[in-house]
């Protein structure tokens, strides 16, 4: 399956169903302590990923890198879960709308929540702090493997999160992954639906699996 189908059908399932695929085959992408800072807004498209480093004596921008992101891709941020500088604010969210870049997930903080608030922008951090990145940390390089929450991540691989949080599929099992995701969706639909007639859960589930 071409990536540009898979990524459709995983914008179609929730991240439970996904993380639920993903424990079955024994694949660790679960990003832990990742969260969604504007509620509603949900995820799904390939890494571009980013990794920063302290500046030292270097000042280097922030956001050089963002005019290479495409349209529909996410951009991976590591930051080392540093929350005492921010690596994403107002202008840069501003920036990616407008490039259709499909959200953002950083290991670290982003700033300037009314404007992400405003533009409803996808984005996905270890928390809020409004000090700049600049002078602070520096890119170190982009589109190569990261880690975020100790996962690693490489360029590529496929990121999805809802209000649940933020899973990273490697490319390579990400098939199989929503292969699997998308039989689990089915029957938990059909488990809702019965549970709504007035079945009792258990019994639900056990009709389900028959």
């Amino acid at each position: 399956m071409q990536i540009e189908d898979m990524i459709e059908e995983f914008k179609k399932i929730d991240v439970c169903c996904v993380s639920d695929a993903a424990d079955s085959l024994g694949i660790s992408c679960a990003l832990y302590g990742i969260k969604p800072v504007v509620s509603g807004t949900s995820l799904c498209g390939p890494a571009f990923t980013v990794r920063f480093m302290p500046c030292g004596d270097a000042k280097g921008m922030v956001e050089d890198y963002l005019s290479d992101v495409l349209p529909g891709q996410v951009v991976v941020i590591d930051n080392a879960g540093r929350d005492h500088c921010s690596v994403w604010g107002g202008l840069m969210a501003e920036s990616a709308s407008i490039r259709k870049v499909a959200g953002t997930v950083i290991d670290g903080v982003c700033r300037d929540i009314p404007t992400l608030l405003r533009l409803n922008y996808p984005i996905f951090s270890k928390g809020t702090y409004m000090a700049a990145g600049r002078g602070r940390v520096m890119v170190d390089y982009v589109n190569k493997p990261v880690a975020i929450s100790n996962m690693r991540i490489e360029p590529g691989d496929i990121m999805v999160g809802d209000d649940s949080g933020v899973m990273a599929i490697p490319l390579k099992a990400a098939e199989r992954v929503l292969k699997i995701a998308v039989e689990i969706a089915e029957r938990d639909s059909k488990t809702l639906k019965a549970v709504r007639s007035g079945m009792k859960l258990k019994d639900a589930r056990d009709s389900v699996r028959q």
